[in-house]
């Protein structure tokens, strides 16, 4: 009963790191490690300064994800769109951030 607590409770100098969930690969990652994607006229566009109105969904930048995403159709799911066209978008564009 008196054995170490599983909770532990966070530092207060210790800085909190923004967290984010890839779509693609469902991996948490900080979030300066993602890119942000946005749904612009029904089209999925990335959203460089992570600072577009609207839901965004979290990307790392690389094909991989990129191709996950597609495939498990995750940017309409993750962007609650009945449709979310990502034939644009390009690994190229999520190295562009």
């Amino acid at each position: 009963m008196g054995g170490p607590s599983l909770v532990q409770t966070a530092s207060s100098d210790t800085p909190r790191v923004p967290m984010r969930t890839c779509v693609g690969c469902r991996e948490r990652e900080p979030r300066s490690l993602l890119v942000r994607v946005v749904l612009r006229d029904g089209r999925v566009v990335v959203d460089p300064r992570a600072a577009e109105p609207g839901r965004g969904a979290w990307l790392h930048p690389d094909g991989a994800c990129l191709g996950l995403a597609v495939k498990r159709r995750a940017f309409a799911r993750a962007l609650r769109a009945e449709h979310a066209d990502a034939s644009g978008l390009s690994e190229d564009d999520l190295r562009l951030r």
